[in-house]
């Protein structure tokens, strides 16, 4: 379906959302809300894979706004803690509507997961067990990686744009299958481009810099309270500290909660933690919505409604107070050069990542197939990933009930 056909008009350049009439305005909001509920419904594969959808609907389809727009959006986001695709999402939502975009766009893309994920949470605490549906992520994930590729294609072409980004981008692939330190890389990799883009300038433009570390410094002094009492308030408190300090992927968000909730409170066993994760990574949209089912599991409704939202208000909060520093970054000379190298690396790190997921999905025939047949799709038929997603779901469903994979 074209974009007109939903009532989407595209756009070369976005108008500021203050200069549209309220009629526009709350068509721009309508636009959010069904772009995002969208993607959240059908953005299974992880932050990368989310972030290369966010691009095909925001760049490609709807030119909401340009490519290098988004690459810095993106590069915020991995120097704040918190949910890199989620902050992105909230972020493009500001861009279009200003606060109210923000909370649009940001809930519109929590919530399919946060329900798909309570209504599992629900079947679990009756059958303790995790509902199997590996034969839909069997079709989906090689789909995924073909989705990946185009975005790594259009936004590395645009991040890597001169040599020193192309060796930023080349060192971060390097650092990452040495299993480096993700935000250490990025703010490293980052001065260093600065450096070298300015070597021969002579302006110093003090300032901007310290944003990245803000959010190191609050990881750094954080401290972890016990709770007495398993209420929603104190699963809400909880979560609120996680998402006000966890950088990484779902696999440090892992280590945190092993600590606090298995270990440290008692609140869970091993075996529930684990099921837990194995939810948020099965389901689409953000794999923060881990907390979700958490929560549930220790307060019932209110705990699972207090737990969501407690580790993903931070990502608003942040968002809405760094958003209208992007454009000033850029506008520094010693800035702009930090954020391009911060916009290489992520590139190379999105490369790291793909690969390893590339290992885990492409597992035999149908799947190479799958993934050839998907990546024609996207980068000479332009087919919306939504459409492709759920194909790659019937495609395993199929082979499955032929007996072409094993149960």
């Amino acid at each position: 379906m074209t974009p007109e056909a939903e009532g989407i008009q595209k756009e070369p350049e976005a108008v500021s959302y203050n200069a549209l009439t309220p009629k526009e305005q709350k068509q721009r909001l309508t636009e959010l809300a069904i772009t995002f509920l969208r993607l959240g419904t059908i953005a299974f594969g992880g932050p990368a894979a989310h972030i290369a959808m966010m691009d095909n609907e925001v760049v490609n389809r709807y030119r909401w706004m340009s490519r290098e727009k988004l690459l810095d959006l993106l590069g915020i986001t991995n120097l704040i803690p918190g949910p890199n695709s989620t902050e992105l999402a909230i972020h493009i939502g500001y861009e279009r509507g200003g606060w109210r975009g923000l909370v649009i766009a940001g809930s519109c893309f929590i919530l399919p997961a946060m329900l798909i994920v309570w209504a599992l949470a629900a079947i679990y605490t009756r059958y303790q067990t995790v509902p199997q549906v590996e034969w839909l992520l069997y079709g989906i994930k090689p789909v995924i990686i073909a989705i990946v590729l185009q975005a790594l294609w259009n936004l590395g072409k645009k991040a890597a744009k001169d040599w020193p980004t192309r060796i930023a981008a080349v060192v971060a692939i390097a650092a990452y299958f040495a299993g480096l330190n993700e935000i250490l890389l990025l703010i490293l990799l980052g001065i260093a481009v600065m450096v070298v883009k300015n070597w021969q300038s002579r302006r110093h433009t003090t300032g901007a810099l310290l944003l990245p570390f803000s959010g190191i410094l609050a990881q750094v002094g954080s401290t972890t309270a016990a709770v007495t009492s398993i209420s929603w308030v104190s699963v809400f408190l909880f979560f609120l500290k996680i998402g006000c300090v966890l950088y990484g992927s779902g696999y440090v968000l892992l280590a945190f909660l092993q600590r606090d909730l298995v270990e440290r409170n008692q609140w869970l066993t091993s075996q529930q933690l684990l099921d837990a994760v194995a939810i948020g990574q099965l389901t689409p949209g953000p794999v923060f919505t881990t907390a979700t089912f958490i929560g549930y599991l220790l307060a019932g409704h209110a705990g699972a409604i207090a737990g969501t939202i407690g580790i993903f208000l931070p990502a608003f909060a942040l968002v809405w107070v760094i958003n209208p520093w992007v454009s000033k970054l850029r506008q520094s000379p010693w800035a702009s050069g930090f954020l391009d190298g911060v916009n290489a690396a992520s590139m190379g790190l999105m490369a790291g990542v793909t690969y390893t997921l590339g290992r885990a999905a492409l597992v035999d025939w149908v799947t190479i197939i799958v993934a050839i047949v998907s990546a024609i799709a996207v980068f000479r038929f332009k087919i919306n990933s939504a459409w492709l997603v759920l194909a790659g779901g019937a495609i395993g469903l199929g082979s499955h009930l032929l007996g072409f994979v094993n149960s």
